[in-house]
Protein backbone atom coordinates (compact mmCIF):
# COMPACT_ATOMS: atom_id res chain seq x y z
CA UNK A 1 0.00 0.00 0.00
CA UNK A 2 2.43 2.43 1.04
CA UNK A 3 4.61 1.82 -2.56
CA UNK A 4 1.32 2.39 -4.26
CA UNK A 5 1.33 5.98 -2.14
CA UNK A 6 4.74 6.91 -3.28
CA UNK A 7 4.00 5.89 -6.49
CA UNK A 8 1.30 8.83 -6.53
CA UNK A 9 3.30 11.29 -5.08
CA UNK A 10 6.25 10.73 -7.21
CA UNK A 11 3.82 11.34 -9.98
CA UNK A 12 2.06 14.13 -8.26
CA UNK A 13 5.59 15.91 -8.48
CA UNK A 14 6.79 14.90 -12.35
CA UNK A 15 3.12 16.99 -13.06
CA UNK A 16 4.35 19.76 -10.61
CA UNK A 17 7.70 20.15 -12.42
CA UNK A 18 5.80 20.17 -16.12
CA UNK A 19 3.82 22.78 -13.98
CA UNK A 20 6.53 24.93 -12.83
CA UNK A 21 8.01 25.20 -16.29
CA UNK A 22 4.56 26.30 -17.55
CA UNK A 23 3.64 28.65 -15.21
CA UNK A 24 7.43 30.43 -15.71
CA UNK A 25 6.91 30.83 -19.18
CA UNK A 26 3.17 31.55 -18.62
CA UNK A 27 4.32 34.76 -16.59
CA UNK A 28 6.58 36.06 -19.47
CA UNK A 29 3.73 35.71 -21.67
CA UNK A 30 1.93 38.64 -23.07
CA UNK A 31 -1.17 37.61 -23.42
CA UNK A 32 -1.01 35.92 -20.04
CA UNK A 33 -4.48 36.72 -17.67
CA UNK A 34 -4.01 39.55 -15.46
CA UNK A 35 -4.93 37.45 -12.46
CA UNK A 36 -1.94 35.30 -13.18
CA UNK A 37 0.73 37.14 -11.61
CA UNK A 38 -0.85 37.82 -8.17
CA UNK A 39 -2.11 34.32 -7.72
CA UNK A 40 1.71 32.87 -8.42
CA UNK A 41 2.96 35.32 -6.02
CA UNK A 42 0.08 33.93 -3.01
CA UNK A 43 1.18 30.89 -4.32
CA UNK A 44 5.25 31.96 -3.72
CA UNK A 45 3.97 32.82 0.05
CA UNK A 46 1.86 30.29 0.66
CA UNK A 47 4.54 27.84 -0.24
CA UNK A 48 7.44 29.72 2.41
CA UNK A 49 4.97 30.72 4.98
CA UNK A 50 5.60 30.62 8.61
CA UNK A 51 3.53 27.75 9.56
CA UNK A 52 5.71 25.28 7.89
CA UNK A 53 8.36 26.31 10.30
CA UNK A 54 6.05 26.34 13.31
CA UNK A 55 4.58 22.78 12.70
CA UNK A 56 6.90 20.63 10.73
CA UNK A 57 3.91 18.29 10.06
CA UNK A 58 1.70 21.02 7.97
CA UNK A 59 5.14 22.27 6.12
CA UNK A 60 5.92 19.03 4.68
CA UNK A 61 1.78 17.95 3.49
CA UNK A 62 1.81 21.51 2.10
CA UNK A 63 4.79 20.84 0.39
CA UNK A 64 4.25 17.80 -1.00
CA UNK A 65 0.76 17.47 -1.46
CA UNK A 66 -1.40 21.19 -1.63
CA UNK A 67 1.60 23.36 -3.22
CA UNK A 68 1.39 21.26 -6.33
CA UNK A 69 -2.40 21.26 -6.55
CA UNK A 70 -2.69 24.86 -6.22
CA UNK A 71 -0.06 24.92 -8.77
CA UNK A 72 -2.17 22.50 -11.50
CA UNK A 73 -5.49 24.53 -10.80
CA UNK A 74 -3.80 27.36 -11.97
CA UNK A 75 -1.92 26.14 -15.20
CA UNK A 76 -5.22 24.51 -15.81
CA UNK A 77 -7.03 27.88 -15.17
CA UNK A 78 -5.08 29.41 -18.12
CA UNK A 79 -6.82 30.53 -21.50
CA UNK A 80 -6.38 27.27 -23.66
CA UNK A 81 -4.58 28.93 -26.45
CA UNK A 82 -1.66 30.34 -23.90
CA UNK A 83 -1.72 26.89 -22.62
CA UNK A 84 -1.35 25.08 -25.93
CA UNK A 85 1.39 28.00 -27.36
CA UNK A 86 3.37 27.12 -23.62
CA UNK A 87 3.07 23.15 -24.74
CA UNK A 88 4.64 24.24 -28.01
CA UNK A 89 7.02 25.60 -26.70
CA UNK A 90 8.63 23.48 -24.62
CA UNK A 91 8.14 20.50 -26.84
CA UNK A 92 10.50 22.78 -29.43
CA UNK A 93 13.07 23.39 -26.69
CA UNK A 94 13.09 19.16 -26.04
CA UNK A 95 14.01 18.56 -29.99
CA UNK A 96 16.34 20.63 -30.16
CA UNK A 97 17.87 19.71 -27.20
CA UNK A 98 17.57 15.79 -28.12
CA UNK A 99 19.08 16.22 -31.38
Amino acid sequence: MAVRQMMRLFRLWRLCAHDLQLMWLALRHPGRPIWLLPAAVLLGLYAIDPLNFAIPALGFIDELVLVPLILHGLVMLLPAGIRGDLENSIAARRRATHF
